[in-house]
Parts: structure tokens; C-alpha cells; sequence
């Protein structure tokens, strides 16, 4: 019961605790972005593309392009733990741009960015731990 209890408790950064955390953020997230709003712009891409925001000014198409990128295609790689640190630094810029140019920093209201300001934290904290060992990217990036 002892061992059980300091396995729990572990702070080291590379316990097996800390690995299966990390699993669980990178899973719960990347399906989460992929099916609430990756899928939907990848299915309904055509649908959209004239009426999707255009927060840089690189046109509508390529703003959708972007967004579906990185909320579909990164999200799977994020959930997958392949290429990780990259996916995850996408969906960062996504949801930064999201949360300031589109949700002006609003946490609250009508046009609250709080849920892209929420996977922002999630991503950030993904990108700066890494996948962990539970990662398609622990077996291919052995040091």
C-alpha cells in the first residue's frame, strides 16, 4: 500500500504517473478539438469557406485551411502522440489567434473565447512537457 501511495504521489517529472497525465491531456485533448471542431470544418469545408472569419487577412479559405489543419489534422497527431510538440505548437497559434483576434481576450459574454482560452492552457502545457512515454514519439525519439 505504501509503494501504491508514493507511486501516486510522485513528483518526478518522469514517473510513471506523470507519463499516463500526460496521455490522458493529450488524449482527452486532441479528440476533443478533433470531433467538436476539427471534423466539422474538414466535412463542411465547402460550406464554410466563404463564411469563415478571416482574422489575419489571408482570405477566408485560408483561414478555414488553417483552422482545419490544425484542429483536425493536429489534433489527431496530438492525440496519437506523433510529432507532438509540433502539433501542439500549432494548435497553440490556432487557438492564440482565436482567443485575441476573433474572441478579443473575452472570458465572458456573448462572444466568450473562454473555451479557447481553456485548450490554449492545455495545449501550452503540452508543448512545453511533451508527449511523455506513452507516446508514439517516445518510441521513434529514444535518446
Amino acid at each position: 500500500m505504501k509503494k501504491l501511495l508514493h507511486r501516486f504521489f510522485a513528483t518526478r517529472p518522469n514517473s510513471p504517473m506523470a507519463d499516463l497525465g500526460l496521455l490522458v491531456l493529450r488524449a482527452w485533448l486532441g479528440v476533443a478539438i478533433v470531433c467538436n471542431h476539427g471534423w466539422g470544418k474538414l466535412s463542411h469545408f465547402e460550406e464554410m469557406a466563404d463564411k469563415f472569419g478571416d482574422p489575419l487577412h489571408l482570405g477566408t479559405h485560408a483561414s478555414l485551411a488553417l483552422a482545419t489543419f490544425a484542429e483536425f489534422f493536429c489534433g489527431l497527431l496530438l492525440a496519437l502522440g506523433l510529432l507532438s510538440r509540433f502539433a501542439a505548437l500549432v494548435l497553440c497559434i490556432n487557438l492564440a489567434v482565436a482567443f485575441t483576434a476573433v474572441h478579443q481576450l473575452s472570458l465572458s459574454g456573448p462572444h466568450s473565447g473562454e473555451l479557447a482560452f481553456v485548450y490554449l492552457a492545455g495545449f501550452v502545457a503540452l508543448l512545453i512537457a511533451g508527449p511523455g512515454k506513452y507516446s508514439i514519439d517516445s518510441s521513434l525519439f529514444k535518446s
